[in-house]
């Protein structure tokens, strides 16, 4: 699988962008704020619907443009499909499959795979439980693209549930005996409104534990699958033995939080029945503090080598190692599971490793079907990338081969530090 061809319009800096793309290693060099990394980031968009670098699609559209547009033509087994996204602020996006429009958005995923390592991704190692909860359940959209749904459906229970808890809070507290204002006209009985409250609460559970097991079940035969990849991923770009391991810290009930760190994978009806028991035991809390205190949303991956946990303990070149050994475990579960490879995205990592960390990384990559690399120093990049690749340079948003005269194609201007956006154009590298 390889992108042969992405075009932008309205996205981050670039009013429009043409570039053309091979199979191998393609390096993009050019300094901070020239445009590289917002190219690679077109890429990981068409894979995921999301950046790697912000958490809504605001951003991603042009100061003063009312939507962008990214657009790529992907290579799969000698066929070739176009997949287009219309990224529109505040509104629904729209997509295309070739020339035919698709009901939402997700229903491209997994046209095109990638894997994309940024220095963000050390917050893997060192950063809130979210950031591995999101590491798990991207991984497994890219995986089977139809748990997009089902976690799209979970978190949707989710925030009812929550809004419940907290709008229903003065009629469900234990011992309420009044309600928290005087009653009026209409106003139902306290007793009656706390037991239609509670009876609305015991929907959503079944609603929440119902979709919860679905995606705790999917995560736990993910990491179950990943295991053998991360320990000798980090192994190989660490150059050391050191156990790494990643285990499932679970919200629910100890005893079954317990097996699920060791590993088991029970069924989905077990994983139901233990949050259904778990959200009964933990129910006067989650009333009293308005929340919902069980479910995968409150789970967490933690990562150690050894005996102790990476985070906290870890040196910066062991979260180093740790992060990627995360994501390439993901590339060779993916290359696994689909037969081919996905699109591997590295974004100005080798200026953060050390030369043994950088020499390994490339010695692990050069197989790959398509390698992207961004760089503000072509120097960082390892020579056998370079040599056996394609370098361009990346300046103000125009990218030429390196060392070559800037072609006059059509192309796009980026941002300045002012603000302006100068009349330079982006090109078709071929």
């Amino acid at each position: 699988m390889h992108v042969r061809h992405l075009t932008l319009k309205d996205f981050r800096s670039y009013p429009s962008a043409e570039l053309s793309l091979t199979p191998g290693v393609t390096t993009l060099v050019g300094l901070n704020g020239q445009g590289k990394t917002n190219l690679v980031e077109a890429v990981g968009y068409l894979a995921t619907l999301g950046s790697h670098r912000v958490a809504t699609d605001q951003p991603l559209v042009r100061f003063g443009a009312a939507q962008a547009i990214v657009r790529g033509a992907i290579v799969r087994d000698d066929r070739e499909t176009m997949v287009e996204l219309e990224i529109t602020p505040g509104r629904a996006n729209r997509a295309r499959l070739g020339r035919s429009p698709v009901a939402r958005p997700r229903d491209v995923l997994g046209t095109v795979r990638t894997v994309l390592f940024a220095p963000e991704d050390l917050a893997l190692v060192k950063g809130d439980p979210s950031e591995r909860r999101r590491f798990l359940d991207e991984l497994l959209v890219q995986r089977q693209p139809r748990w997009s749904g089902v976690r799209s459906d979970y978190d949707k229970i989710l925030k009812q549930r929550n809004a419940l808890l907290k709008s229903a809070a003065p009629v469900l507290r234990k011992g309420s005996r009044r309600p928290p204002r005087p009653p009026r006209d209409g106003d139902q009985p306290l007793d009656e409104a706390r037991e239609s409250a509670l009876h609305t609460l015991d929907v959503w559970n079944d609603h929440l534990s119902t979709v919860g097991a679905q995606l705790l079940y999917a995560r736990l035969r993910l990491l179950r699958d990943l295991a053998p990849d991360l320990s000798e991923c980090y192994d190989a770009v660490s150059a050391a033995a050191s156990n790494a391991r990643a285990t499932y810290k679970s919200s629910l009930h100890e005893d079954l939080a317990k097996r699920l760190a060791a590993g088991e994978v029970p069924e989905i009806d077990e994983l139901r029945t233990g949050m259904l028991e778990t959200l009964d035991q933990l129910r006067t809390n989650e009333i009293e503090r308005g929340i919902s205190l069980v479910g995968p949303h409150r789970d967490d991956l933690v990562l150690s080598l050894g005996e102790l946990p990476a985070k906290g303990y870890a040196s910066h070149g062991e979260s180093w190692s740790f992060a990627l050994g995360l994501k390439l475990a993901a590339y060779r579960l993916l290359r696994r599971d689909l037969g081919d490879d996905p699109v591997l995205v590295l974004d100005d990592v080798f200026a953060e490793l050390d030369s043994g960390r950088r020499e390994r990384l490339a010695a692990l990559v050069t197989d790959c079907e398509q390698v992207l690399i961004t760089a503000a120093v072509g120097a960082d990049v390892p020579d056998v990338l370079r040599e056996n690749g394609t370098t361009y340079a990346v300046v103000l948003g125009q990218v030429q081969v390196a060392g070559s005269p800037a072609p006059e194609l059509e192309g796009v201007p980026v941002e300045t530090p002012t603000g302006e956006s100068p009349p330079v154009e982006t090109v078709d590298d071929e």
